[in-house]
């Protein structure tokens, strides 16, 4: 059985009258009541159809949901499980169809991370006249009881002593009590853009059987779909995911550490794990990712520390974090908005159709796959948006609705607050560049209709005049910021020499151009 490494894991047995209840996020034997169930005990699947018609999902995130947890449910049962799969519209409905059947039984399942779903599923269960019990969600590395006492409630987040925490209880990458290189994170280290001649290992494939097939079909006939419904690539059963995994660190593990934060037109994946997906619906537990890319650093010659680092900060780190973080700052991290920012997402994040080629190829990436790497999500997504004026609640739900990997505790933090400086939890400035970031790592303005080093003018590439009116118009809120000193100090030189109004009168042409279609 896994349990977190950080924080004593919950002890609890299930009973003989109590049914683990499987959520379509928890797909897994390895931990949870499953984990405590006896080989031949009822287990409820509930594959609620509700939710996929809120928004316009990814048809292929849909698929990855339905289809995980058909797979799982037929596992289950040829391994022996008494396997109740109830299909219904709503959570509600299968809930009283099952404690019609099954009126003495009491529920027990691991929460859910998304906020306020303990008290809602626990609504509905009692509304169906049954009991459910809920016990501490074990797909995390680290406890929350673990990190609120770390945290001591002081409501400030911070990402690195967090990190280095992390890295100290759980004794990963460390020699005694120093981080092993003598550094806790090799980010500079990760900032590398190929050479023209390098080409990415192979991305692997995953063969889906007729039950995956079956499912990408009903989900396209039956849901309003965004997004390809054709080429479907994820894993929906922990076979595929594990390979997946043992792909990623015998091929592109040794070279993820320099080019993890570089973009090419050519390469959506790079060297990336691919593996989020299979992490946040539990075909995949964190410990054996982080466990998987130590061992291999230190049994590899050609894996590097940056490398391996560079990727257990993500799941040790980074994934760990914001999950608290959304813990202590909901429901006002959904709406937060600090920067008052009023517009409304520009068309074209859906239907691509705009002459910036990083924004046309990164949609036109997440369109085809559900999928886009952290990079393109913030340094491209979000500062746009940003830069733009987007609410940070429509770009979180753009976000929510178009990957794959996106759950309201994951998509919440990194948009909001990481990407649009939507609250003050923990991002310290702005995430926001011009072209320049863009140009220095990516390949993108190669033959793009903008001229990135252009701010004003009908060539201009948008997001240099949108950067400089941003600095602009919220300078209330940001010039105190001590990390934003230079760029205020530049600020003042192009209202000085009359550049900043030609960058408003640019901006204001771009807003015009967006608003006939024609950015």
């Amino acid at each position: 059985m896994r349990q977190p490494i950080v924080g004593a894991g919950p002890e609890y047995t299930v009973g003989a009258d109590e049914v683990p209840w499987i959520l379509g996020t928890q797909l897994t034997e390895q931990c949870g009541p499953l984990a405590r169930a006896a080989e031949d005990s009822r287990v409820l699947l509930i594959e609620a159809h509700d939710f996929a018609r809120r928004m316009p999902y990814h048809h292929h995130k849909l698929t990855l949901v339905f289809a995980a947890m058909r797979q799982f449910g037929d596992r289950l049962r040829a391994d022996g499980y008494d396997v109740r799969y109830i299909r219904a519209d709503t959570f509600g409905a299968g809930l009283e169809r099952f404690f019609e059947d099954n009126p003495e039984a009491t529920l027990v399942s691991m929460r859910s991370p998304s906020y306020g779903s303990e008290r809602q599923f626990r609504e509905l269960v009692e509304a169906a006249g049954g009991s459910v019990r809920f016990v501490e969600n074990e797909l995390f590395v680290s406890t929350r009881r673990a990190f609120d006492e770390w945290a001591n409630d002081d409501g400030s987040f911070k990402h690195e002593p967090f990190y280095r925490w992390m890295r100290r209880e759980s004794g990963v990458l460390m020699e005694d009590e120093e981080p092993l290189g003598g550094e806790w994170n090799f980010d500079e280290h990760n900032r590398e853009f190929p050479p023209g001649e390098w080409r990415a290992p192979p991305i692997p494939s995953v063969e889906h059987d007729d039950r995956t097939a079956e499912t990408a079909a009903w989900v396209a006939e039956t849901f309003d779909t965004w997004g390809r419904t054709d080429g479907f690539r994820w894993p929906v059963t922990r076979e595929q995911a594990r390979a997946l995994l043992d792909h990623f660190v015998d091929e592109r593990l040794p070279e993820f550490g320099p080019y993890q934060d570089a973009m090419r037109r050519d390469d959506w994946a790079m060297t990336h794990a691919l593996l989020s997906s299979s992490l946040n619906v539990g075909l995949l537990h964190p410990v054996e990712v982080i466990e998987a890319v130590e061992n291999a650093y230190h049994e590899r010659e050609h894996v590097g520390l940056a490398s391996a680092e560079g990727c257990i900060r993500q799941v040790l780190g980074w994934r760990e974090f914001v999950r608290h973080v959304y813990r202590h700052t909901m429901p006002e991290l959904a709406t937060a908005n600090a920067l008052g920012a009023p517009r409304d997402l520009p068309e074209f994040y859906w239907t691509g159709e705009t002459a910036m080629r990083c924004l046309a190829d990164t949609v036109e990436d997440v369109h085809t796959r559900g999928y886009a790497h952290h990079i393109q999500r913030l340094m491209v997504l979000a500062n746009f948006a940003t830069l733009w004026g987007v609410e940070p609640s429509e770009l979180n739900e753009w976000f929510h609705a178009t990957f794959v990997d996106a759950y309201h505790w994951v998509t919440t933090p990194n948009v909001v607050e990481m990407g649009q400086y939507g609250h003050g939890a923990f991002a310290t400035k702005p995430y926001v560049s011009s072209a320049n970031y863009v140009d220095r790592m990516s390949d993108y303005c190669e033959g793009c209709r903008y001229d990135e080093n252009a701010g004003s003018g009908a060539d201009a590439c948008p997001f240099n005049a949108l950067y400089w009116d941003f600095l602009d118009r919220n300078e209330t809120p940001l010039r105190s910021n001590h990390r934003m000193g230079l760029m205020y100090s530049h600020v003042d030189t192009k209202r000085e020499s009359g550049e900043m109004d030609r960058l408003r009168d640019r901006v204001d042409r771009l807003r015009e151009l967006a608003a006939n279609g024609e950015l």
